[in-house]
Parts: structure tokens; C-alpha cells; sequence
């Protein structure tokens, strides 16, 4: 193919398929990703962010906040069926207990490409080594173990937090979808971001550099930042 060609069609892409995820744990320094369980996972996971004491987590969310036990059950038993979305529980390895989910999700292996999605962090758990390295975890699954070529965060234009996350861990900005959804009766315009393939050996390398212990002193406090360009 001449390079006039390539410009009108684009490059060729090889390889097949990327393969579905599977309920298998993902094991980490800090933080083991597993599957969903609510009998496992449901006592710590209603401390942590169920009994309305965690209104905050779920303003953007779809779901929530639960004010009572029944209804967050509930709410585990609908998301641990599915295998898309393909929720999985983020264990702590400080406290052994479930300290928040993530999710797969938009699961498309003909393109092969799959978001990360229905990200919700106990406060404590926040802007902890654990929660990057669940993170680092996933996408280094997604790209290395699955075979997929783009790797996606969506959220509300209106949520700082998830897009200053999302750029911190090395997702490129590429556009708002505007009225994308309504969402708890009110419009939302959708931020897009995106990880690919070729840019996760960069990604990968950062990841571990910040992750390594000698980048943390003795209180836990990081030495340097995180730093994706």
C-alpha cells in the first residue's frame, strides 16, 4: 500500500479478536482486583460507601446513595451477574477488606475496544498506592492479557475529579459528547478519554516507577508524581 493510500483508508491493523475478560482475580503489592461478591464483598463495601454516610461518591453515578442495607443489597446482586459491565471488587491489602468496585464494560472484541467504568473509592481508599495500582492493574490486563487496542474512561463534564483522574493516569482528552445522557433526570454532557495500545509501554513504565518503593519515604508520603506525557 503507497503512502497517498494509507492517508485515504488508513493503516492496516493485524492481529484477530480481543478475548472477553473473565471472573479471575487480578493480584497486586497493594490491592487484589477480583470479582464481585456480595457475600464476600458487601459487608465492607456498605461500611465503606453504603448508609448514606458517602453521599458524595454518588452524585455522578447512575445508582445511589443507599440509605438502607436491602436496596445496596440489592444493587451488588444486579451488578455481580453481568459479564458486561464486569464488575470486580478492589480489596486493600492494608485492611484485607473490599474498599471499593470497578467495572469492564462497553465490552466490543471485534474492535477490541473496552472502558473502565463504575469507578467508586471509599474516601480512605482514595489517592492511596492501592487505588493506582487497581488501576494499573486493569489496564495493564486490558492491553497485555486481552488483546485490546483502546482502552476507555467516560464521565460527567461536570465531575473534576474523575477527569483530573483520568488524565493522571495517563488517559488522552478527546472530546466532549454533549447531552450524551440523562442521568438521575438531568442532562449530562459526557468527557471522553482514551488509552491505546501503542502508548501503554510508555503508560506501563510510568506506572512502575511511581508504584516501586523507593519512590515512597517511610510515612508513605510519594516522592515524586505520577507522570504521564
Amino acid at each position: 500500500m503507497t503512502e497517498a493510500e494509507l492517508i485515504l483508508v488508513g493503516p492496516p491493523v493485524v492481529g484477530e479478536g480481543a478475548k472477553s475478560p473473565e471472573r479471575r482475580p487480578m493480584c497486586g503489592v497493594y490491592v487484589t482486583v477480583e470479582p464481585l461478591d456480595p457475600a464476600k464483598h458487601g459487608d465492607a463495601l456498605w461500611q465503606g460507601f453504603g448508609n448514606g454516610v458517602s453521599h458524595e461518591l454518588w452524585r455522578y453515578m447512575r445508582s445511589g446513595p443507599f440509605t438502607d442495607r436491602p436496596a445496596f443489597d440489592a444493587y451488588l446482586a444486579e451488578k455481580a451477574t453481568p459479564s458486561d459491565p464486569l464488575y470486580f471488587a478492589l480489596v486493600d491489602h492494608a485492611t484485607g477488606g473490599a474498599a471499593g468496585h470497578a467495572a469492564y464494560m462497553r465490552i466490543d472484541t471485534c474492535q477490541r475496544v473496552i472502558e473502565v467504568g463504575a469507578i467508586v473509592f471509599m474516601p480512605e481508599f482514595q489517592k492511596t498506592r492501592a487505588a493506582t495500582e487497581a488501576m494499573y492493574l486493569m489496564a495493564r490486563h486490558v492491553f497485555e492479557e486481552l488483546g485490546y487496542r483502546r482502552y476507555e474512561w467516560k464521565c460527567n463534564v461536570l465531575n473534576g475529579a474523575s477527569q483530573s483522574a483520568a488524565r493522571r493516569l495517563g488517559f488522552a482528552f478527546e472530546g466532549v459528547f454533549r447531552q450524551h445522557m440523562i442521568v438521575k433526570g438531568r442532562s449530562r454532557d459526557t468527557a471522553w478519554y482514551a488509552m491505546l495500545d501503542s502508548e501503554w509501554p510508555s503508560r506501563k513504565r510510568e506506572f512502575e516507577r511511581w508504584l516501586a518503593t523507593e519512590n515512597f519515604d517511610d510515612a508513605g508520603r510519594q516522592k515524586t508524581r505520577l507522570r504521564h506525557v
